[in-house]
């Protein structure tokens, strides 16, 4: 007898091979088929006339099987043709598949049939061109109904998986609504059973509808109720107050080389305000690329230390670690003591450390005020003397408990103050909605001196032209960054991408030029050395995936060349442009795609004339609607199955509900699978 924890082996038509690929999607159970969700819908209920078909558009035809017959190609002997002819009132068309030799023998002259696919033009007239096909009569799943698209493994088809899907939708009627009865009755959702079934054949647009509402605010239910509990932790710690020296800090903020500009002034006194009070700090510092983040940082720590206690900044990479150290040293000259810890590197000031005990009998004696590091600082053997803030930069980079475990360091219980810095550009009304447990600063404006990146977007013709201005670029010293899209889902690092282009740049049109190689798949070490390789200009061209770190500060790389632009959301391409023009230097950013649809070109010409990655993100989230708004994979953003980042309305409704039940059982104790669901998210959330 079928169960929700049948493995997928032993369901009905489902042998070896496909179970299999069934694997590969994560699909190991029968409760893990029926989470398999629809990544789309397609409304199939309307039968068009053939007479009325329009070319391009998907619809479906009811005909009559006039002919259908199999050859072989004429000039490739391996690629079978079936050709067919479906005749309705209205008039007749033409069919034509590749390498499905069946269907010949599947389907006879007078077959009523339902055809689904999409009228194109060829050389040889118009016809539909591979097609799905069932007779009128047999269990319709495709014609006469909404119809579910899933993301599938190679070798399995759409066919496939709603077949398996029909077998095991009865059990869906087992699980239990881990959804307090309460709020379900007070927001009108439906049952979770309903809500399942219905995401997978719903028999209207409204019953779909209403699924996806109550799917969507369950997920958005369990991340507010993670940051808030997370927000409850918090503030029933306490924190060491950092009384800072006023005159000091003002004296510090004078030595610097440039001035701040008003929204680092600003973000740098709540900061400072913040430190003074007895409740953690746990605060969002979000600034456009090349904002001056660090420098706000730098005035934070600098308060510290006047008040005798030690700040921590926790960078991904080593060579960001040097980076912020060096920038650090350069700010703070000789007054206050700066280290740095990664796992290959041990400095305290301009002086390598003897080893390693030497380097933490520094820190933990107080003789470091400021200690820049890598995952090496979370190590059992980091201790500090008085640790009172926490800075973590990329802190999307970072798990919660990566995070969590330099707070701990604290001295006598207390908890030190935690400043996140982010990159990521995100609207304020949904950084307020996905970061509930945080305060949040801005940073919009641009230091003074920086020029503009000059954009163009650039089709397959003009890419000549933009290789040489690469050639050019390299010859005066310069350097740039190649960044390629990820090609498929199954791909996650981009290997395939970067290895192809590699290739082709290195025998190609950059032939003379010395160029590295960075993806997911590399080893650390060899990440580190080829970063630092550009950093130190041993390399013309960095050709990179954009799921790895690259966003070091390089300022003699004056040219980001973004491939396959199409495939990137607005922010990102924002983002990536961010690498360049960190110099006085002229830049450029060319947004090179082979798509003449005009939608893509009148998204990529708004990242043209457009420098504010605020104004693009908000533009971002308007247009893309569902999916990967900003890059799931770089922002650290919650990876929900189908909520999006557009889901304001809901999100708030959402995080009502979830204040709400936390009034009422502050622990979750009287909804323990709905307490078990929410700790498991908290563990998970931002992870890489």
């Amino acid at each position: 007898m079928l169960s929700l924890t049948t493995p997928v082996a032993d369901l009905p038509g489902v042998g070896p091979t496909t179970a299999s690929k069934l694997r590969r999607l994560g699909i190991l159970r029968a409760v893990d088929v029926l989470s398999h969700f629809p990544i789309r819908h397609e409304d199939l209920r309307r039968v068009t006339p053939i007479a009325q078909l329009r070319v391009g558009q998907t619809a479906v035809v009811r005909g009559r099987l006039q002919l259908i017959q199999s050859r072989r190609g004429w000039r490739r002997r391996r690629l079978t043709i079936t050709e067919a002819l479906l005749t309705d009132h209205s008039g007749t068309v033409k069919i034509i598949w590749f390498n499905q030799p069946y269907l010949a023998t599947s389907f006879r002259q007078g077959d009523e049939l339902f055809a689904v696919g999409k009228l194109a033009v060829t050389p040889y007239g118009q016809q539909l061109q591979s097609p799905l096909i069932e007779r009128v009569g047999d269990r319709q799943l495709l014609a006469g109904r909404i119809l579910p698209v899933y993301r599938a493994a190679a070798g399995l088809t759409q066919r496939q998986i709603r077949l398996l899907m029909h077998r095991v939708l009865p059990l869906a009627e087992s699980l239990s609504d881990w959804l307090p009865e309460k709020i379900r009755t007070s927001e009108r959702l439906v049952r979770l059973p309903t809500a399942i079934h219905d995401i997978h054949f719903p028999p209207s647009p409204q019953v779909l509808a209403r699924s996806l509402e109550r799917l969507k605010f369950g997920e958005l239910l369990l991340f507010s109720l993670a940051i808030l509990r997370a927000d409850q932790l918090r503030t029933s710690s306490q924190a060491a107050p950092v009384p800072f020296n006023k005159e000091k800090t003002a004296a510090f903020v004078r030595s610097l080389p440039f001035t701040l500009t008003n929204d680092q002034r600003r973000a740098a006194w709540e900061i400072l305000k913040d430190l003074t009070r007895k409740q953690p700090m746990n605060r969002l510092l979000e600034g456009d690329v090349g904002s001056g983040k660090t420098a706000v940082a730098a005035v934070a720590a600098h308060g510290v230390a006047s008040a005798s206690t030690q700040t921590a900044l926790l960078a991904p990479t080593d060579i960001l670690a040097r980076q912020h150290y060096e920038t650090l040293k350069r700010f703070f000259s000789s007054s206050l003591r700066i280290g740095l810890l990664t796992r290959t590197q041990r400095e305290a000031g301009n002086q390598p450390a003897n080893s390693k005990r030497s380097f933490l009998k520094l820190l933990a004696d107080g003789r470091i005020d400021v200690v820049v590091g890598t995952h090496a600082l979370l190590t059992e053997t980091v201790n500090f003397h008085r640790l009172a803030l926490v800075v973590v930069d990329e802190q999307q980079r970072f798990g919660v408990e990566q995070r969590h475990a330099l707070q701990l360091k604290g001295a006598n219980g207390l908890v030190p103050h935690l400043l996140s810095m982010t990159a990521t550009p995100i609207p304020r009304t949904l950084a307020l909605s996905l970061y509930g447990d945080l305060t949040l600063s801005f940073l919009r404006q641009l230091p003074p001196g920086r020029q503009p990146i000059a954009t163009a977007a650039v089709a397959p013709p003009a890419a000549d032209r933009v290789w040489q201005h690469v050639r050019d670029r390299a010859a005066a010293d310069e350097q740039t960054y190649v960044v390629c899209p990820l090609i498929e889902e199954s791909d996650e690092l981009g290997v395939a991408a970067a290895t192809t282009e590699y290739e082709r740049l290195r025998t190609g049109p950059l032939v003379n030029l010395t160029i590295g190689m960075l993806h997911g798949k590399l080893p650390a070490k060899e990440k580190t050395a080829v970063l630092q390789q550009f950093a130190a200009g041993s390399l013309d061209v960095l050709v990179a995936t954009p799921v790895v770190e690259v966003g070091v500060d390089v300022p003699n790389a004056t040219t980001m060349v973004i491939l396959g632009a199409e495939r990137f959301g607005l922010a990102q391409l924002h983002q990536l442009r961010g690498r360049v023009g960190r110099s006085a230097k002229p830049s450029s950013c060319f947004l090179l795609t082979e798509s003449d649809d005009s939608e893509v070109r009148d998204r990529l010409a708004i990242v043209e004339r457009t420098t504010d990655g605020f104004a693009l993100a908000e533009e971002d989230l308007r247009r893309r609607g569902p999916g990967d708004l900003y890059g799931i994979r770089q922002s650290g953003l919650p990876a929900f199955r189908l909520a999006t980042l557009t889901d304001l309305p809901l999100m708030k409704r959402a995080h009502a509900a979830a204040k709400s039940l936390l009034e009422q059982d502050p622990d979750l104790s009287k909804n323990t699978v709905l307490q078990r669901k929410v700790d498991s998210l908290y563990r998970t959330l931002h992870r890489e």
